[in-house]
């Protein structure tokens, strides 16, 4: 068995004399087509014998008739015995190309990435990358797909270029043949074909490993930057959800106010002086004049449900009666900051348009206590408080229940 310093003097003898022109056995015809590189290593002379064909030749030597024609210059498929005719000798038949003894093939499962397959084998990413610098992305496996997976000797594996022998291959990458013969298991380095994978021991890829990371984090980037616009999409609809909410319910409550207010219109007794005992009330302000009266205004003015009193900015509101603060706050029907107290058995008052509140829900408050200040928030003109009265949710004159 020859060893591998005689295969690569072999391959080296070999090549060296690939470079002499060859010679023919036999005058080549004028009409000689080439029939392509796989087809045409070498003729063989053969002399026709009694009952020979063309087919029968081509079939023998497993070649097309047509190479057995151009080869000779035959103008037909006739032959005659003692005819000299060339066949050339194709191709050995296509086998799988070669793998490295120390490298196997892994086939990606679903779920697997390259962190994975490396842990699992004991090995670094940056070994698995060099063992296949045809990857794409650092973080997408096809399943199905096939790794190759170095367990001896580490290195870049590559397949070997047309026109290229291993010895060519390790001077290309400044190593020794013999070093990487033996961690090819290669003892006849001139029986590697073009496609056969070579590891080339020691080498590392690390060029494409770096240009996947700089891959890997540009996807990255994409991706959060995906999820922040998706984010952003659905925060601008919630929002958008939310305004319609808000525009909803500001309609539901002005149907619900103008249904009070019919409800007031037909239903509003004659009014009457109520004394404090039957649920009579105190001024909410002092030094004021009223603007607006309860009722309907004009022709072409909502009904008014309160009275509205007139008085400087900042001046100090008080409860017309003890009850717990029912609301304290922003309204977007028009009242702007406003206080709602509850006086039991069904009376509310509702004090608008402040410039501050003083209370808070669910504080109890006496009748002559400070609950905030006159304003001029949400639909008003100038400063001054709209104050209201309400007898089971019913707007009702508020003058009935004032001294």
């Amino acid at each position: 068995m020859r060893g591998i310093w005689g295969s690569l003097w072999l391959l080296v003898s070999s090549l060296a004399f690939a470079k002499l022109p060859v010679l023919s056995p036999f005058p080549l015809p004028e009409n000689t087509v080439e029939v392509g590189r796989a087809a045409n290593k070498g003729w063989v002379l053969y002399v026709v014998k009694p009952g020979d064909t063309l087919a029968g030749i081509a079939a023998r030597y497993e070649v097309d008739p047509k190479h057995i024609m151009w080869s000779t210059g035959l103008q037909s498929d006739r032959l005659q015995p003692g005819q000299r005719i060339l066949i050339p000798l194709t191709a050995e038949k296509e086998r799988p190309p070669r793998i490295p003894p120390g490298v196997e093939t892994y086939r990606v499962r679903p779920g697997d990435t390259l962190q994975s397959v490396a842990s699992r084998f004991g090995i670094s990413i940056l070994e698995l990358v060099s063992a296949n610098p045809s990857l794409e992305s650092l973080d997408r496996l096809v399943a199905g797909g096939v790794l190759y997976v170095p367990k001896k000797a580490k290195g870049l594996l590559v397949a070997l270029p047309e026109g290229e022998t291993l010895v060519d291959l390790a001077a290309r990458f400044g190593l020794s043949p013999v070093q990487v013969a033996r961690a090819n298991g290669v003892e006849n380095p001139t029986e590697l074909r073009p496609g056969d994978l070579v590891l080339l021991p020691g080498i590392q890829a690390k060029t494409t490993y770096q240009r996947l990371l700089a891959k890997q984090e540009e996807e990255r980037k994409a991706r959060l930057e995906a999820e922040r616009r998706r984010q952003e999409e659905l925060r601008r609809l919630a929002e958008e959800r939310r305004r319609q909410q808000a525009l909803a319910q500001q309609r539901a409550l002005a149907q619900q106010r103008t249904r009070e207010v019919r409800r007031a219109q037909t239903q509003q007794p004659q009014v009457r002086r109520v004394s404090y005992q039957e649920g009579g009330m105190r001024w909410p302000l002092s030094g004021f004049r009223i603007t607006t009266y309860f009722g309907q205004r004009g022709a072409f003015q909502r009904y008014h449900t309160g009275i509205d009193l007139a008085a400087p900015y900042g001046t100090p509101i008080v409860a017309a009666k003890a009850g717990q603060v029912e609301v304290a706050g922003w309204s977007s029907m028009g009242y702007g900051f406003h206080v709602v107290l509850d006086h039991g058995g069904g009376v509310e008052t509702l004090y608008a348009h402040m410039s501050r509140i003083a209370v808070r829900p669910g504080q109890w408050v006496e009748a002559g206590q400070v609950i905030g200040y006159v304003g001029s928030t949400g639909w008003s003109t100038g400063p001054h408080l709209h104050f209201e009265v309400r007898v089971g949710g019913v707007a009702r004159n508020p003058l009935a229940y004032l001294p």
